[in-house]
C-alpha cells in the first residue's frame, strides 16, 4: 500500500465552470508550500487532490498544508487498487493502526463512490467490509451513529482508504479574488484582518507606519514579525515601511487638537491608496472594529472613507475584542502583537480626540495643509521589505 495525503476543499466544489481556476491555482500553492519538503507529486483525481510525499515528511506536511487557504481536511490515506479482497485487507489494517494510536472500540464504514461503474454499490461495499472486519478482528463492534472511528473509502481512479479528517481552515485559495493592501500595525486587529479577507483568496501586501525616532526600531521589528507569521498563511508579503512623523509634526501644529487621530488617519489612508494603486492592487484593509477605538464610530469611519476612493474592506467591523483575540490567539500573532512597544497612533495623542467628526470641519482644517507634497515625501523615504514564509 502507497500512503499519500488527501485533500479535500468545500466552497472550490460549488464554482460551477469556474472550478478548475480554484482548483489549479489551489496546486500551485500547494507546490509552492511543499517545494521544500523532500520529493513529493501532486495530483488531482476526480474533485480531489492527493499529495505523494515521503513518509517522513508527513507530518510536517500536514502542518504547512493546513495554513492553506481552501484546504478543508488532509488525510493520511492509503493508496491501493480498486480490488475487494484488497479494499477488506486494508480496511482493517487502517482500523487497527488508528486503535494503536487512539484505543478505539467502534466504528463505522463509510463509502464514496466516485467511479459509479465500480460494484458493489457503497451501501453494499460498506456492509461487505463492516463484516469481513469483525470477523477478522477482535474487540471491534459497529457503531452507525456515534463511532470512534470511520473507515473512509474513496472509490475513484484508485481506492483511497483512511480514518482520520484534520481539519484546516478552508476558504479560497490566495490569488484567486484579486490583492488587497493591509493597513498592519503592531497591535491585535489587523493581523487578523489580513488573514480573514486572505483567507478569501485575496493576495495581500502591507502597509506599516512609523514615527521614527520617536517610536523605536523594535516596533518596526514587531511589525515585520507579524508579516512573517502571516506569511504561513498568506505567502510572499511585500510590506512598505512609511515614516510619518513629518505628517504628524505639520497635523500637530496647523490644526486642532482634538482631530489629530483622524486627520493623521486620513492621511494613511491617502498614502495607501497612493502605493496600491501604483502596485495595481484592488482595495485597502483595515482591523478596524466599530465602536473600539474614537476614530472607529460610524461618523469617523465616514469621514475616513471620504478620504481615498478604493475599496476599503473591514472584516473586522461587527466583531468583539474577545473573538478577535480568539483568533490571533489561533494564528498565532497574540503573542507578538501584546508586546509592548509604542506605535505611531500615540505619538501627538489628543486628550480628547473627537468622536463624531463632521467632513466638512475636517477638510476645512486641512486646507492649511499641503496634502499632496507631505505624501509624495513620506512615500520618496519609503522602505520596502519582502518577507518570505518561513
Amino acid at each position: 500500500m502507497n500512503k499519500v495525503l488527501s485533500v479535500s476543499f468545500g466552497e472550490i466544489a460549488l464554482k460551477g465552470k469556474n472550478r478548475f481556476y480554484f482548483e489549479n491555482r489551489l496546486i500551485r500553492n500547494i507546490k509552492n508550500i511543499l517545494n521544500e519538503i523532500g520529493e513529493n507529486k501532486v495530483y488531482k483525481e476526480q474533485s480531489k487532490i492527493y499529495i505523494e510525499i515521503e513518509n517522513d515528511y508527513i507530518d510536517e506536511a500536514i502542518r504547512k498544508l493546513r495554513r492553506i487557504f481552501g484546504i478543508v481536511n488532509i488525510s493520511p490515506c492509503y493508496r491501493i487498487e480498486k480490488d475487494i479482497d484488497e479494499i477488506m485487507k486494508s480496511s482493517l489494517e487502517t482500523l487497527e493502526e488508528a486503535r494503536k494510536l487512539k484505543g478505539i472500540k467502534t466504528f463505522k464504514v463509510d463509502v464514496n463512490r466516485a467511479d459509479k461503474r465500480f460494484e458493489p454499490n457503497s451501501v453494499e461495499l460498506a456492509r461487505e467490509v463492516g463484516a469481513y472486519i469483525l470477523k477478522n478482528s477482535e474487540g471491534f463492534t459497529v457503531d452507525v451513529h456515534n463511532p470512534d472511528a470511520y473507515v473512509h473509502i474513496d472509490i475513484r481512479t484508485n481506492c483511497y482508504i483512511y480514518t482520520d479528517k484534520i481539519k484546516a481552515y478552508g476558504g479560497l485559495p490566495v490569488g484567486t479574488n484579486g490583492k488587497g493592501l493591509l493597513l498592519l500595525s503592531g497591535g491585535i486587529d489587523s493581523p487578523v484582518a489580513g488573514f480573514l479577507i486572505a483567507k478569501r483568496g485575496v493576495e495581500i501586501s502591507a502597509v506599516h507606519y512609523h514615527s521614527y525616532p520617536f517610536t523605536s526600531e523594535r516596533a518596526e521589528e514587531k511589525v515585520k514579525t507579524l508579516a512573517k507569521i502571516l506569511t504561513r498563511y498568506c505567502g510572499r508579503i511585500k510590506l512598505f515601511s512609511v515614516n510619518i512623523l513629518d505628517i504628524q509634526k505639520e497635523i500637530n501644529a496647523k490644526c486642532p487638537e482634538d482631530e489629530m487621530t483622524i486627520i493623521s488617519r486620513r492621511f494613511m489612508m491617502r498614502i495607501a491608496e497612493k502605493i496600491a494603486l501604483k502596485e495595481e492592487i484592488d482595495a485597502l484593509i483595515t482591523g478596524e472594529s466599530l465602536g473600539q477605538v474614537a476614530s472607529q464610530t460610524i461618523k469617523g469611519i465616514n469621514v475616513t472613507n471620504s478620504s481615498v476612493n478604493i475599496p476599503v474592506l473591514r472584516p473586522l467591523i461587527g466583531m468583539d475584542k474577545v473573538d478577535i483575540t480568539e483568533i490571533s490567539k489561533d494564528i498565532g500573532t497574540y503573542e507578538t502583537s501584546i508586546l509592548p512597544f509604542e506605535d505611531c497612533c500615540t505619538v501627538f495623542l489628543p486628550k480628547h480626540p473627537v468622536t463624531r467628526p463632521k467632513l466638512e470641519d475636517i477638510e476645512e482644517s486641512e486646507k492649511v495643509l499641503n496634502i499632496e507634497e507631505l505624501i509624495d515625501k513620506a512615500i520618496e523615504k519609503m522602505i520596502v521589505y519582502k518577507v518570505k514564509p518561513e
